[in-house]
């Protein structure tokens, strides 16, 4: 379920504003401020039902985007070289080790290159 959270959240991040503002406030209240489905439909004046329909809509339409789009995915894997980078940056802090400098160029020049 904590996977689910924070997927829902990286995507809500990237792809928020293209849901309309109805999907946008439930998603937010549902996601990051932990409101219960009973909650959101009170807050709404509608049922529970309408609103699991809404959430499920906008969770469908975020992985649509990011399936056509694939920036949560760009975004974590070069997350993912940078933090490769920072580690090899400060074990060559320690050790000095050419090894770890040509990697980290390395992944650099991969990030970077990607941005182009």
């Amino acid at each position: 379920m904590l996977e689910k959270i924070e997927r829902m959240a990286w995507l809500f991040d990237f792809y928020g504003p293209l849901l309309t503002d109805k999907q946008r406030r439930i998603v937010e209240l549902h996601y990051e401020n932990d409101w219960s489905l009973g909650e959101i439909a009170a807050e709404f004046g509608v049922s529970r039902q309408a609103i699991y329909d809404i959430l499920k809509r906008a969770e469908k339409a975020l992985e649509h985007y990011e399936q056509r789009l694939g920036l949560v995915g760009k975004f974590m894997g070069e997350r993912q070289q940078l933090t490769e980078v920072y580690r090899l940056l400060k074990e060559m802090e320690v050790a000095g080790d050419d090894q770890s400098k040509k990697r980290a160029l390395t992944l650099l020049e991969e990030v970077l290159g990607n941005g182009r």
